[in-house]
This record gives C-alpha cells, sequence and structure tokens, in this order.
C-alpha cells in the first residue's frame, strides 16, 4: 500500500473491543477488521462471542474472543489473562460495551446506577491502566472510548446512563493527558442513534424513531456502516496527532 493509504491502514495491529458481540462493538470491530486489525472481541457471554466472531471469520477476518464480566472490579485482570492465554497485546482498546436500563429517574436503584458505572467508567479505566503500559513500551497505541449524545445532553429515563457518558468524555481527556506522550492517543466517538439491542426501545416506536430521525441535519437516524469511517480514522496513524477529543457521529443532531 503506497501514499495516502499507509495512514489508514492497520496491518500488524491488534485490536481489542470490548462489547465486540453486537451493536455499535461488532460494527467497529468489524470495521477495524477491514482495515487489516487481528481482532479480540470482550464480553460477558461465550456463545454470543462465538457467535460474533464467527460472522467477522465468514468474512475472512482474523477474530479471537475472551470472555470476560466487564462489570467485575476484577474485569481487567480477567481480560489480561484471556489476552496471554491467546499470546496476544493489543495495540488498540476499543471499550464499546454498555447498558442503559432505561429506568424513571425515582426507580434507578443504587446497584443500578453502579452498574453503569462499572461498564461505562471503571471498566474502561481499569482497562487502559493494564493494557496501556504495553502499547507504551512499543511507542504506539490507540484508545477509542464511546460517548454519546447524552454526553452533553438529557433524555428521558436515563439519568445513570447519560452521567456514565458525561464521565466518559472527561475520561477520555484524562487518558490522553496521562498517555499521549507515550504515543498513545485517546479519544472518543459520541453516536448518535444507530440500530442496536441496547436502542432497541427507540426503534421499535417507529414515531419516536422518526422523530429522531428529523432532529438530524442528515434527516435520517444511523447505519452502522456510518461508524466505519470514524472508527479506522481514530484507530489509525492518520489521527497521529490527534488526542482528548470527542468526535460526534450524529447526522448533525447536535448541531441541530
Amino acid at each position: 500500500m503506497s501514499g495516502l493509504g499507509n495512514l489508514f491502514s492497520l496491518e500488524g495491529r491488534t485490536a481489542l473491543v470490548t462489547g465486540g458481540n453486537s451493536g455499535l462493538g461488532l460494527a467497529m470491530a468489524r470495521a477495524l477488521g477491514l482495515a487489516g486489525a487481528r481482532l479480540v472481541l470482550v464480553a460477558r457471554r461465550l456463545p454470543e462471542l462465538e457467535q460474533a466472531a464467527a460472522s467477522l471469520r465468514a468474512e475472512a477476518l482474523d477474530a479471537a474472543v475472551v470472555p470476560a464480566d466487564l462489570a467485575a472490579p476484577d474485569a481487567a485482570d480477567q481480560v489480561a489473562s484471556g489476552l496471554a492465554a491467546l499470546g496476544l497485546a493489543p495495540d488498540i482498546l476499543v471499550n464499546a460495551a454498555g447498558v442503559n436500563l432505561r429506568q424513571p429517574f425515582a426507580a434507578v436503584t443504587a446497584e443500578a446506577f453502579d452498574l453503569h458505572m462499572a461498564l461505562h467508567l471503571r471498566a474502561p479505566f481499569l482497562l487502559v491502566q493494564k493494557l496501556a503500559p504495553s502499547m507504551a513500551a512499543k511507542g504506539w497505541g490507540r484508545v477509542l472510548n464511546i460517548a454519546s449524545l447524552q454526553s452533553y445532553r438529557a433524555f428521558p429515563d436515563s439519568a445513570p446512563y447519560g452521567a456514565g457518558k458525561g464521565g466518559i468524555t472527561q475520561l477520555t481527556r484524562a487518558m490522553a493527558e496521562a498517555w499521549s506522550r507515550h504515543g498513545i492517543t485517546c479519544n472518543a466517538i459520541a453516536p448518535g442513534f444507530f440500530p442496536t439491542p441496547l436502542t432497541a426501545p427507540v426503534f421499535a416506536d417507529t414515531e419516536r424513531a422518526a422523530r429522531l430521525a428529523a432532529q438530524t441535519c442528515i434527516g435520517r437516524n444511523g447505519r452502522l456502516e456510518d461508524l466505519h469511517g470514524a472508527t479506522v480514522f481514530l484507530c489509525s496513524d492518520a489521527a497521529a496527532y490527534i488526542t482528548g477529543q470527542t468526535l460526534a457521529v450524529d447526522g448533525g443532531f447536535l448541531a441541530k
């Protein structure tokens, strides 16, 4: 590959994607694989992980799996053990695992609140803490977090989710401050509304989905392939001087 194509190639890189068994995580893993990266998918349920990996292998993409409970305090240790068993050290970490229980503010329990914080903030923090040193030793790494429209504005029945997604934008900056001098860029994508298991209740309401589409500048909700370009860009050499940033991939929802 020559010219600008080299900037976007991920040949020879290994990418670990949490929540890679479905939805945004699987779509982003696929994009990285199509750009040449070897993939490691991480999630709690092994059957779903294996199914997702099989779908990627059917496209001749290299995909392995590491089952881990990302809401657990020892999540990073679980992931590190799985990686050691595979003999792999990731160059790219995508923190895409998440949950949105969609409960009214008054109905949220302490346990539900803590689950959102564990998945959206603690797991990304601990994974970077565990995996960034090996990236730094090579002088090259990429961390890509998942923010949200709710990093910037509130939606009904999503207070803990919004709090976690507001936090991930600041955590992304903190990661960048700590690790970018070692060659590791740390950024986030804030997706608009995409059809995934997490947003199934939204898209099940066709009128609501249409209203959300009308709120965008482009006039439609997202398609999973709309994430491919931003994902590869932020995980490639093309974005070597971009760090601590959150890029909205939302069709102009926040702009309108």
